[in-house]
């Protein structure tokens, strides 16, 4: 798909903004929709911000305007989406018209909808929610904006009969708070797919979605990717499958030679802003994963989260869920922190305002090798979570490490 054929899709006239660049940095999804069509429609690099941004990404972008303009028509490579930010530099992977509309092609194609219906709960400067967003434009199909907070408290959308039902997305701790309530679980069951995404989820609360017979639809992806190559379809997840499901039609994943995640897609980012990255290459994530005979993948978690301990490697992920069946906590990590003997110190950390049982927790130490069993048990006065709920990991290390150092923080025993 061309640029112009977004444009007249978005709404937007022929003649659009001749600015080289235009910055994006809005909440409201409606003035949004507006003045990305109008961005869309001009030939200047598109730049999507985060309005909640601190000192430091803003300091970034001025770097960027500084920076002189190309030359070239704006067909490729032209919009920015950012990827990182509050735990580092922010980057912008670039995309376009034409890897938008390959990953919407491969997401219709898996799921069987002609048409997207979605009610979309995420910014739409962030991956997820605009492709909720704009796989709804490219279909010819609905979409309606939410807050999330009003959903909670129980003023949820009545959403009109589609013939291909409607679709919504969810990360684990909104799942495990609507899962409380009886009526936001009947509403749940009235879509046709639930995505969830965003960070990973507990076996328990995997099997507390399924006995309420909600169409979930676990997956996987990332700004790099235009959002998902992966998702189980609803049936499966039903039918007891886990993991985020098989590749979709419009991507290739395979294993490295480390066990990490590789992607090439038609939907894949053509490099990370200012550089540019061959179309249609193998991209490398940060993510280890396993693939079965079905072709279903599981992501076991980044790479770079892999605390060495000892010598030994103890995934985080493998952990936190033997840590999360045991005790039932809804929000509980595991993390690395430097130790004089150890090199690094496994810390199971926790929200200080929910404390998990530790005695089941020390319990379950026998279902893990020594090098995965937590030496202490830390509660955080803070627990950082981003737009999609993804936990950042480097934050919780430091305020455990802090923690650590001023004695706070029961020993597993």
């Amino acid at each position: 798909m061309e640029r112009r054929a977004l444009a007249r899709l978005l709404g937007a006239g022929s003649a659009g903004d001749s600015t080289p660049r235009t910055f994006l940095a809005e909440n409201d999804p409606a003035r949004f929709a507006e003045a990305f069509a109008h961005a869309v429609a001009g030939r200047g690099e598109v730049f999507l911000c985060n309005p909640a941004w601190g000192p430091r990404e803003w300091a970034q972008v001025e770097q960027l305007r500084a920076m002189p303009p190309r030359n070239d028509e704006g067909e490729r490579g032209w919009l920015m989406i950012p990827t990182g930010g509050s735990s580092g530099a922010v980057k912008f992977a670039r995309h376009d018209s034409h890897t938008i509309a390959a990953a919407v092609a491969g997401f219709a194609q898996h799921f069987g909808v002609p048409r997207v219906h979605a009610l979309g709960t995420l910014p739409l400067h962030h991956v997820s929610g605009l492709m909720a967003w704009l796989r709804c434009v490219l279909t010819g199909g609905t979409h309606v904006s939410a807050v999330w907070k009003e959903i909670e408290a129980g003023a949820r959308p009545e959403l009109p009969p589609q013939p291909e039902g409607w679709l919504t997305s969810v990360v684990p701790t909104q799942l495990e708070r609507l899962l409380r309530d009886p009526a936001a679980v009947a509403w749940l069951r009235g879509f046709r797919v639930i995505f969830l995404g965003g960070a990973a989820a507990s076996a328990e609360l995997l099997a507390r979605a399924a006995a309420a017979r909600l169409p979930l639809a676990p997956s996987y992806g990332m700004t790099e990717t235009a959002a998902m190559v992966t998702a189980l379809r609803p049936e499966e997840f039903l039918a007891g499958v886990r993991g985020s499901g098989a590749a979709l039609l419009h991507a290739q994943l395979e294993l490295g030679a480390e066990g990490e995640v590789r992607i090439r897609s038609a939907a894949n980012f053509l490099g990370y802003y200012p550089e540019w990255r061959e179309a249609g290459a193998w991209f490398t994530t940060a993510d280890a994963g396993t693939v079965d005979a079905a072709g279903h993948w599981r992501i076991l978690g980044r790479r770079d989260a892999i605390i060495i301990t000892g010598g030994e490697k103890v995934q985080p992920a493998e952990v936190e869920a033997v840590l999360h069946a045991a005790t039932g906590a809804t929000e509980l990590a595991v993390v690395g922190v430097p130790d004089p003997e150890w090199g690094e110190r496994v810390v199971a950390v926790f929200p200080a305002a929910q404390t998990p049982d530790l005695a089941a927790a020390s319990a379950a130490h026998a279902q893990l090798s020594p090098p995965q069993r937590p030496k202490d048990y830390v509660a955080l006065p803070e627990w950082p979570r981003n737009a999609v709920g993804k936990l950042n990991r480097a934050r919780l290390a430091q305020l455990a490490a802090a923690m650590l150092r001023a004695g706070a923080g029961p020993s597993a025993g």
